[in-house]
């Protein structure tokens, strides 16, 4: 027998890899910044601030429509706003969020820094959402 022979027989060995494991359904899915799947634009009507919610690319719109929810944003500024409005654009793949006595009365009498809503954009980008874990894999930031 060949040596070449011989290696078509041998079976190839693989290492183990946690790539190579099937996930565990019942592990949390890893969680992500939004600023990595979306932008966000702000400002205000009286005392609302209105966010608007981009995807960066057209995938990622259905994640966010399922887990940007008014529930959860409302969460994410606790003690800092009175109620959430979400509104779907599936046609921009984009949320618009209107943030429920956000300016303190609004920005001609408000005595708030941001009496015009602009940091709420920066702020919704910093919420973490569970994404799926090659996506999470894809997007997470890499050390330096």
């Amino acid at each position: 027998m060949t040596e070449i022979s011989r290696r078509k027989k041998s079976k190839p060995t693989r290492k183990a890899s946690s790539a190579g494991r099937p996930r565990d359904p019942a592990a949390p899915l890893p969680r992500l910044q939004l600023r990595y799947l979306a932008h966000a634009r702000s400002g205000d009507k009286g005392d609302t601030a209105n966010v608007g919610l981009i995807a960066l690319e057209p995938e990622y719109y259905p994640i966010l429509k399922k887990e940007v929810t008014a529930a959860r944003v409302s969460r994410h500024f606790d003690g800092v706003i009175t109620g959430v409005d979400r509104f779907e654009l599936p046609n921009l793949n984009a949320l618009n969020f209107l943030l429920h006595g956000a300016l303190d009365g609004g920005g001609t009498i408000s005595l708030k820094t941001d009496a015009q809503g602009k940091v709420y954009s920066t702020a919704l980008l910093r919420m973490e959402i569970p994404v799926p874990p090659a996506l999470a894999r894809r997007l997470s930031p890499k050390p330096r």
